[in-house]
């Protein structure tokens, strides 16, 4: 078992296998490196399926028991499925994050190479607002998610970006959500000081104080302590990393890049570890240093908001969901 000086257990591998992308959302921090390049033709050193496998077995005997496949897009590549069959071989509870645009010819045969679920990333159902926030369609999108609902691949999340654009399109994916059988809703907060526009931000404690006042149940997962509420029969859960020294410090989660190297932390590039080259010996090595050096990024790392885990600026309870109603 992997755990850091923080005690803090880490269970969970979060593996990029591209930073191509046939979308160019205006939120994307390509896992925290940068701006990704939009060549959905250029490989840029990406690891192959047995490259992925050696490390995905190399981290389940750490104790290492879920693998999130992301990108970039990660249906960009078409060896993805060999790539799942790659990591089921050694951790079984396997799962991909993905923009649902080449989804729907796919989830089968991703079913089929031992995925078990996926998030799909859609922050509005509006044509327009989605085409003017992740410059992409959505109609292929929606057909995605019908795919991975009839393959099996359930839950399937629909992950929401929060900010200042998309706030007005929450109430109705929370209908949406709560109207079909499998999914669920992930709202994650936009994160500012990865793409530098804070002016995109929205203020979470008030969307939090909107969904509890609506909320037939509220619960608290163990993982970021994040918490998921129970509404018009939808799941939705809410992701709020930004100056939350609560969430850094019931993370348990490390990161490998498209390009084989280890991160302990999402919001830093100063740890990060190059797996190339390395024996089996080395690999094992680099992910107890990786670990060793991982501590919370809020309240450790960056203490600059130390005084507040949350927005500095406050809402009455009186405008609660004013903006969600009224946009």
């Amino acid at each position: 078992m992997l755990v850091d000086s923080y005690g803090r257990q880490v269970t969970d591998l979060r593996v990029s296998v591209t930073n191509r992308c046939n979308f160019s959302c205006i939120y994307c921090h390509n896992e925290g490196l940068g701006s990704p390049p939009w060549d959905p033709t250029a490989h840029s050193g990406e690891m192959s399926p047995d490259e992925v496998g050696r490390y995905v077995h190399i981290a389940r005997d750490f104790g290492i028991d879920s693998i999130k496949l992301t990108g970039g897009e990660p249906l960009i590549r078409h060896d993805l499925e060999e790539i799942v069959d790659q990591c089921v071989r050694h951790v079984s509870d396997v799962s991909l994050t993905t923009n649902g645009s080449i989804l729907a010819g796919r989830a089968e045969s991703l079913r089929s190479a031992g995925l078990k679920r996926i998030n799909i990333s859609m922050d509005s159902l509006d044509p327009e607002a989605f085409k003017n926030i992740r410059h992409g369609g959505i109609g292929a999108v929606l057909a995605g998610v019908e795919a991975a609902l009839v393959a099996g691949l359930k839950p399937v999340k629909i992950n929401l970006v929060v900010m200042q654009q998309t706030l007005r399109y929450i109430p109705a994916m929370i209908d949406y959500v709560g109207g079909t059988r499998g999914l669920k809703l992930q709202l994650i907060q936009f994160m500012p000081e990865l793409v530098n526009h804070d002016e995109l931000s929205a203020d979470m404690t008030e969307l939090k104080e909107w969904l509890e006042a609506k909320a037939d149940s509220v619960i608290m997962r163990e993982m970021h302590h994040r918490r998921i509420y129970h509404l018009n029969g939808a799941e939705v859960e809410v992701v709020d990393p930004v100056r939350n020294r609560e969430f850094c410090a019931n993370c348990h989660r490390i990161r490998l890049t498209h390009d084989a190297r280890l991160k302990g932390c999402l919001n830093r590039n100063d740890d990060l570890v190059s797996l190339r080259g390395l024996d089996d010996d080395g690999v094992r090595d680099a992910f107890r240093r990786v670990v060793a050096n991982r501590v919370p990024y809020y309240g450790v790392y960056d203490r600059s908001h130390e005084k507040s885990s949350g927005p500095s600026v406050e809402f009455s309870r009186s405008k609660v969901g004013e903006k969600f109603l009224h946009p």
